[in-house]
């Protein structure tokens, strides 16, 4: 694994368990305490494709409405990242996925844009030369009166998306696991299947945990915005018994 720490984030190893923790910080520092396997490879040698699975134990500093940013653990495509030559890439993720207010990112009908979540999302092969355009006009027409729920309903009917908020308590200990196969994953938590889903394409993506302090927003009515949380406690999220692994 590579270990990113940003802003005073830290990895700690403590016996079995791994602690994820990031300092108290303000709304102009970013803070970022990180696993994954793809750092610095191009997006087509990222390690995994289906069929994978991914099984932990983990516990929380927060619950997600009091978290301070974002957290979580699963597969990505390090979209927003300059990788595989310095090219942006339409977002693919199947994680557990934490984000506190004023994080909103709004992709399934009926779903809050925030919360605990188990989450899938498929935009296909979409390039990142096509994407960010598309993405700057889509954000400049949301800003036109009445355009931005509209566009945002389009939206999500361009990608294929699905969420579920996992109602338990994120501070206790729980059992997590994801089975990403060719075309569908199934999330447990504590052996209980939460979520069937259509599943991220079949790869490469990378593995990635993650606690920090920042929000996203891409509202149901068409909102946007990006920036970091100020709080005055360390966060954290403790793992153990991790396994990633062919089946």
């Amino acid at each position: 694994m590579h270990t990113l720490e940003i802003g005073g984030g830290k990895v700690e190893q403590r016996g079995r368990i791994t602690r994820f923790v990031i300092p108290p910080t303000t709304r102009r520092a970013y803070a970022d305490a990180q696993w994954d396997d793809c750092h610095g490879l191009r997006r087509s040698r990222f390690p995994h494709r289906a069929p994978v699975r991914l099984s932990l134990r983990a516990r929380f500093s927060h619950e997600a409405d009091q978290l301070g940013g974002t957290a979580g653990f699963g597969f990505f495509n390090d979209p927003f990242t300059l990788t595989g030559g310095g090219v942006l890439a339409a977002p693919n993720t199947g994680w557990f996925f934490a984000a506190s207010p004023p994080n909103d990112q709004y992709l399934c009908d009926g779903v809050p844009g925030r919360g605990w979540k188990a989450a899938t999302l498929n935009t296909g092969g979409w390039p990142g030369l096509v994407v960010a355009p598309a993405a700057a006009v889509a954000i400049l027409l949301t800003r036109l009166p009445g355009l931005g729920r509209p566009i945002m309903k389009l939206a999500r009917r361009m990608i294929r998306a699905s969420e579920r908020l996992i109602e338990i308590s994120m501070t206790g200990w729980h059992e997590y696991a994801l089975e990403w196969q060719a075309g569908e994953a199934a999330f447990w938590v504590d052996g209980v299947e939460l979520l069937r889903a259509s599943a991220p394409p079949a790869g490469p993506l990378g593995f990635v945990m993650w606690v920090d302090n920042q929000y996203a927003v891409a509202s149901e009515a068409g909102q946007f915005g990006f920036g970091l949380i100020a709080h005055a406690e360390e966060r954290w999220m403790e793992i153990e018994n991790l396994r990633v692994s062919d089946f």
